[in-house]
């Protein structure tokens, strides 16, 4: 395995793994606060970096059945959520491609 490049995200409100602050995604990608994790509140977001995606795992959640892979920080290997792969449910699928961050795990890097 070769080295890992981080990226570094500019805008208003950058928020970062609260282990090593590695940045990992900005306000301005987020869809919605409404969310639970395993943790907590968590958010939903568009577009994620610096992050490393697991193996796919069909899940049943409160709203219906979904394939999703945990999604671990690229640099201290910290578990940060999941990612939406597939929603079986119509209603869901606007969270196919996108990604849940636990907000115990975020800090305010900026």
């Amino acid at each position: 395995m070769g080295m890992s490049y981080r990226r570094y995200l500019h805008g208003e409100r950058i928020y970062g793994c609260s282990k090593c602050r590695t940045h990992l995604t900005t306000i301005s990608f987020m869809i919605s606060r409404a969310f639970n994790g395993q943790h907590g509140r968590a958010y939903l977001f568009e577009t994620v970096v610096n992050i490393v995606e697991g193996e796919p795992s069909d899940r049943v959640m409160t709203t219906g059945n979904h394939t999703v892979r945990d999604i671990y920080c690229i640099k201290c290997n910290t578990t940060l959520g999941w990612k939406y792969d597939k929603a079986y449910e119509a209603s869901q699928k606007y969270k196919e491609g996108r990604f849940i961050l636990e907000r115990n795990l975020l800090i305010d890097v900026q």
